[in-house]
């Protein structure tokens, strides 16, 4: 009895934890990557079903019950995509467009932004507010004053109305861009120019070399958006040879039927640099968009 009563307090005591914190950290990154994964095999579904279908005879492609992995995969679709359709003229086409429209951002942007951010002169907000009121703007309505304009200067089927507009900066880029630099301190500035720089040097020299985060968003936000751009160039471009990949990845869609099998192998081998450009700077891009969103 006395032995019952002396053990009672200790079974009552505080027990042991039944994990550790080390395991019960592993147990829950290990739970957060497997949640991760799953939706990432959930968001990847399309592009494997693009693949499979790329693969697939006519036929089985609205075969039921539907078959992820084809009897017998046809590489001849993606040859034959290419051979029916002047597929890699199209790339072609884009990649130059993604060129001069990267150059011109590039040029344009920060100039006009570190205008805005930096230098001092009558009118700078009334501009700045005039030129982010631009962005209100729905682009459809100014489709057919532009168009007008275009043909005027008779640059209707030239690559002048696709690659022009980029040598005077988009509104958005110039806003991150202002933003951005207006939280470097002002001190480098004027260290600067107690050295003796200039404006163009301080611009090149000391601002550019900090604003990488910018740049990068500019970079890749140019390279897709005039990579999927469609209907400015099938509004401004008559030629065929001239047609960027969007525009020919419309010829597989027919009237009364879609060849979805060349369109999908098509399709897919026209997103790869797009695929390969976010491998090589996702890490910049997502540290970028933080650091302006953070910073702006």
């Amino acid at each position: 009895m006395m032995a019952q009563q002396l053990d009672a307090p200790r079974a009552a005591g505080p027990k042991a934890p039944l994990l550790s914190s080390r395991a019960r950290r592993w147990l829950g990154n290990g739970l957060a990557y497997l949640v991760m994964t799953a939706l990432a095999f959930i968001v990847m579904i399309p592009l494997f079903w693009m693949l499979s279908t790329s693969l697939k005879a006519r036929w089985e492609i609205f075969a039921w019950p539907p078959q992820w992995i084809p009897e017998t995969l046809h590489w001849e679709n993606y040859r034959e995509a290419f051979t029916k359709y002047p597929m890699g003229r199209f790339m072609l086409n884009s990649a130059f467009l993604v060129v001069v429209n990267v150059i011109g951002e590039l040029l344009a942007v920060p100039l006009i932004a570190y205008g805005f951010a930096r230098l001092r002169f009558p009118g700078r907000n009334v501009l700045f507010v005039l030129m982010l009121a631009t962005m209100m703007i729905p682009g459809h309505i100014k489709l057919i004053p532009l168009f007008a304009i275009y043909h005027r200067l008779n640059m209707i089927d030239t690559y002048w109305p696709l690659v022009l507009p980029a040598f005077f900066g988009n509104p958005f880029f110039i806003f991150l861009m202002v933003q951005y630099i207006k939280t470097l301190p002002r001190d480098l500035d004027e260290a600067a120019r107690m050295d003796g720089a200039g404006t163009w040097t301080i611009l090149y020299r000391i601002i550019l070399p900090l604003c990488k985060p910018p740049l990068t968003i500019i970079l890749v936000y140019t390279f897709w958006w005039t990579w999927n751009e469609f209907l400015h160039p099938l509004i401004y471009l008559n030629s065929f040879d001239k047609f960027p990949v969007q525009v020919g990845l419309a010829f597989f869609k027919g009237r009364y039927s879609v060849e979805w099998n060349l369109f999908m192998a098509a399709t897919l081998v026209s997103i790869l640099p797009i695929l390969i450009l976010y491998f090589f700077v996702q890490r910049q891009l997502i540290g970028g968009i933080a650091s302006v969103g953070l910073k702006g």
